[in-house]
């Protein structure tokens, strides 16, 4: 398992993203992943997760309605489309994937991934 996360960048406030995270291994359809943020001095936080199929999701409080993260598992790959951003969303993020397989509902603990992407820089000016 290799994960590699791109589309970070510099938008504006009220600005759009899409993360996208390529697995190159051969075993991505059957884990589910989750995509972490950490901004300088915090800890690193669960944003958002999608199980193995793809039929269920989670979101953290602070983006639930403004992000959405789905998957295409013919690709091995993992997306994560931002909306509206804010200031408040700065940080490095993170594409991660579950440590059991076929686990039905996304964990949100960081403890439960097992491998993780290097991580793409995400800055939103006021």
């Amino acid at each position: 398992v290799q994960l590699q996360a791109s589309g970070g960048g510099l938008v504006q406030a009220g600005g759009n993203l899409r993360l996208s995270c390529t697995d190159s291994g051969r075993t991505f359809s059957a884990y589910g992943m989750a995509w972490f943020r950490q901004a300088p001095g915090k800890e690193r936080e669960f944003v958002a997760g999608i199980n193995w199929s793809g039929t269920m999701t989670d979101y953290a409080d602070s983006v639930n309605g403004r992000f959405t993260i789905s998957r295409d598992n013919a690709k091995n790959q993992v997306y994560l489309q931002m909306n509206t951003l804010k200031p408040e969303d700065t940080a490095i993020y993170y594409c991660a994937m579950d440590r059991l397989p076929a686990r039905r509902i996304p964990t949100t603990s960081n403890l439960e991934y097992h491998y993780w992407g290097q991580g793409t820089q995400v800055t939103v000016s006021s």
